[in-house]
């Protein structure tokens, strides 16, 4: 059955197709997700939040799914269908500090409410919940699959460094001398956390930056 995404765009289900008839060009699926994603407001993407929020409501703050939501996304941050990966959503609250108000006197651009966030990003709690929940599990990546008004979803890439076959794979075999790779601030969301970004003048006081 062929679904038409856009104006010119098809899927075809259960092959993971796609073909654009203008020019007669026929592209992978997966590029194809991952332009939806970009904007989700503007793509069937939104549709699906609908559908998808309601449930992902009324589960546990840290589930275990079976196959990434995001596959396009995943196999980039270096998730493989293989034993020994697991993919878990986890759902962090969104914005910024709940700070209490005082009891002193003080006009209300001096009381420190609003507008105060955390230096640690809301992705980087998500990868650390996760890894405290799965203590034999490394955090490999984790990437933005939705959010509502109070909470937002992260699905995190976790690799078991003990198994045959994470042991026996060349790409991954640096995994096995990592150790609490999220909580010792080494992910991809802690480096930007932690302002490990930035390279040159005006970052000379960013490294050596370690958490222990």
């Amino acid at each position: 059955m062929f679904i038409k995404l856009k104006r010119t765009f098809y899927y075809f289900q259960g092959c993971g197709f796609t073909a654009e008839r203008n020019g007669g060009i026929t592209m992978g699926y997966y590029k194809y997700v991952r332009e939806a994603w970009k904007s989700p407001e503007k793509s069937y993407v939104k549709s699906l939040m609908w559908q998808r929020m309601p449930e992902w409501r009324r589960e546990n703050v840290i589930t275990r799914i079976e196959r990434p939501t995001r596959p396009d996304r995943a196999r980039s941050l270096g998730y493989k269908a293989k034993p020994g990966f697991v993919v878990v959503r986890a759902r962090v609250r969104r914005g910024g500090r709940r700070k209490s108000r005082p009891n002193s006197h003080r006009k209300p651009a001096s009381m420190g409410i609003k507008k105060i966030t955390m230096r640690k990003n809301i992705r980087w709690m998500a990868e650390e919940r996760v890894a405290k929940k799965y203590p034999n599990m490394e955090v490999l990546n984790s990437y933005w699959v939705g959010q509502d008004g109070r909470h937002k979803y992260f699905e995190v890439i976790l690799v078991d460094p003990n198994h045959p076959a994470i042991q026996s794979d060349a790409e991954l075999s640096w995994v096995q001398n990592q150790g609490d790779r999220a909580l010792r601030g080494k992910t991809s969301a802690a480096k930007k956390s932690r302002g490990l970004r930035a390279k040159g003048k005006g970052s000379e006081r960013n490294r050596p930056h370690k958490l222990r």
